[in-house]
C-alpha cells in the first residue's frame, strides 16, 4: 500500500501537471470502488469542475474542485489507492487492458487522469466539500509526521499513554497518519526498538531516537520518491527508489547492515514486521 512518501510524490506530481485542468468528462465501470449511485452522480455532476488544488492528508489523496469563484459550487473528490491503486496521467494507456483501468476523469487538454487498481481495493468518493471533509476516513486521522505542528513534544504524548506493541501503534492512522509496514520497520529499525516492545514501556530517550528516525526515513523516501516494492507508480509509470537503500523491510533472511545478524521476520495479526533480533532487543 502506498505511504505518506508515495501518496506525497504522487500529489507533487499531480500540482504540477493537473491543477488548473477542467474535468469534461468521466468513466468507470467498477461500483465496487465508490460509494453507492456515485459513478451515476460523477457523470451527471462532475464535467465542468476545474481542479483548483490538490492536498494530501495522511494517505488520502484530495482534489478541491470549483465552478469559476462560486463557493458554494466547491466540490471534494478523495482518492485513497489502498493497496494496489495509482494515478497516471496521459491517454496512451486507457486502452490497455493491462493497466487495470478502473476510473477516467477525462481534461481539457486533450488527457486523461486516470485510475488504475488490479485488486480493486482503491476509493473514491466525490461530493460537497464540508460533507467530505467530516467523513472518518479525514476527520479521525491522527496527525501528519512531517508537519510543522508535530513536535517530539507531540509524539511522545501519543505513543507513551499506549499498551499495544510499537510496530501497532505505528500502524494505526488515528494515532498518526501515513506511516504504513515499509516506514515502520525502517524507522524501528534506525532506533534500535523491537516492534513487539510495548509502546508505554519506551523511555523517553528511546521515543526521541524513534521520533528523529520517523521523520529521517519519511524524507529520505520522499527525495527518492517513494518505494516501489511491487505496485507503486508515480503519475509517469516510473519506480520510487528508496526500496533500493531500504535497511530492514522484506530483507528476511539477509544480513543486518549494523551487525551482520540474519534479519527476521514474524507475524503480527495480519501483517508482518521485519527486524534484526541483535541490533532491536525488547
Amino acid at each position: 500500500m502506498p505511504e505518506l512518501p508515495e501518496v506525497e510524490t504522487i500529489v507533487s506530481d499531480l500540482c504540477k501537471k493537473v491543477v488548473g485542468r477542467e474535468i469534461i468528462g468521466f468513466w468507470s465501470q467498477t461500483p465496487r470502488i465508490f460509494p453507492k449511485n456515485q459513478i451515476s452522480k460523477l457523470k451527471s455532476q462532475i464535467n465542468g469542475y476545474q481542479i483548483a488544488k490538490i492536498d494530501r492528508r495522511g494517505k488520502n489523496i484530495l482534489f478541491y474542485l470549483s465552478q469559476g469563484s462560486k463557493i458554494n459550487s466547491q466540490k471534494l473528490l478523495l482518492i485513497h489507492p489502498k493497496l494496489t491503486g495509482r494515478l497516471l496521467i496521459g491517454n496512451h494507456f486507457l486502452k490497455n487492458p493491462k493497466n487495470y483501468i478502473r476510473a477516467i476523469f477525462y481534461l481539457d487538454n486533450k488527457t486523461a487522469l486516470a485510475f488504475s487498481d488490479v485488486r480493486k481495493f482503491g476509493k473514491i468518493i466525490f461530493g460537497d466539500k464540508k460533507k467530505i471533509e467530516s467523513l472518518p476516513d479525514l476527520k479521525n486521522l491522527g496527525p501528519d509526521p512531517l508537519d510543522k505542528i508535530f513536535t517530539v513534544k507531540k509524539f511522545k504524548s501519543l505513543i507513551s499513554p499506549q499498551k499495544r506493541k510499537i510496530k501497532l501503534v505505528l500502524l494505526d492512522q488515528e494515532v498518526i497518519a501515513g506511516i504504513g509496514n515499509i516506514y515502520s520497520d525502517e524507522a524501528l529499525w534506525i532506533a534500535k526498538i523491537h516492534p513487539f516492545t510495548p509502546s508505554n514501556q519506551l523511555t523517553n530517550h528511546q521515543l526521541t531516537k524513534l521520533y528523529n528516525a520517523i521523520r529521517k526515513v519519511l524524507k529520505t523516501s520522499l527525495r527518492l520518491r517513494g518505494s516501489s516494492m511491487r505496485d507503486f507508480r508515480d503519475t509517469s509509470g516510473r519506480a520510487g527508489g528508496y526500496i533500493k537503500i531500504r535497511r530492514v523491510y522484506d530483507r528476511e533472511g539477509l544480513p543486518c547492515f549494523r551487525c551482520g545478524t540474519k534479519i527476521k521476520r514474524i507475524k503480527m495479526n495480519v501483517r508482518s514486521a521485519h527486524f534484526c533480533p541483535q541490533c532491536q532487543r525488547i
